[in-house]
């Protein structure tokens, strides 16, 4: 199993690999779509309160670098949690989309310097 998760490293941004799980994908053309959900693991940040799973915001979907000729999309639900003590809604703080895109920041990084040739 650990080989696997080495591939997707990879081939995907580290982050995504490490708090999020592989939850589906499709294949249909050349358009690859997969499908994340983050991990239920409670974040470092909140782990001194009560917190427990309060479902996921809606579902993201971002461009990622194209694999062998498909373009690649990746579909990213977060998880909400719930401070018991203190009934408020608490969510990670992701930097998952390159600022003012819908890809991810790697691939925002890297069209940016094909850009500047």
């Amino acid at each position: 199993m650990d080989s696997y998760i080495d591939l997707l490293k990879l081939v995907l941004p580290e982050l995504l690999v490490t708090h999020f799980e592989l939850a589906a994908n499709t294949t249909k053309d050349k358009v690859l779509h997969l499908y994340f959900e983050e991990k239920i693991d409670v974040p470092k940040e909140f782990s001194s309160g009560i917190i427990i799973s309060h479902g996921f915001h809606k579902e993201i979907t971002i461009q990622d670098f194209p694999l062998r000729g498909k373009t690649v999309y990746l579909h990213i639900k977060r998880r909400r949690w719930l401070d018991k003590s203190t009934k408020e809604v608490v969510q990670r703080d992701w930097d998952l989309v390159a600022q003012g895109t819908r890809m991810t920041v790697e691939f925002a990084a890297f069209l940016k310097v094909l850009n500047s040739y």
